[in-house]
């Protein structure tokens, strides 16, 4: 039984270790995107606050709103 115990334990460290990883790499590419400044679409300046929410945004809401209805059709 505690061979299997063993094994349940050790997958449940590697499963940790890799979601740790994932986490790490994508912080980092938060971190490293280049900030937009002005909506890619309309080119109206995209706000601090936006911005600061969700790192690496590209449109304004009202832009990102449109893409995304378009998209659903």
């Amino acid at each position: 039984m505690g061979d299997v115990m063993d094994r349940a334990q050790e997958r449940g460290q590697e499963w940790l270790h890799d979601q740790l990883a994932h986490q790490a790499v994508r912080a980092a590419r938060q971190r490293s995107a280049v900030q937009v400044l002005d909506c890619e679409d309309c080119g109206e300046p995209i706000p601090a606050a936006r911005r600061q929410a969700l790192p690496g945004v590209r449109r304004c809401v009202g832009c990102q709103a449109a893409m995304e209805r378009e998209q659903q059709r």
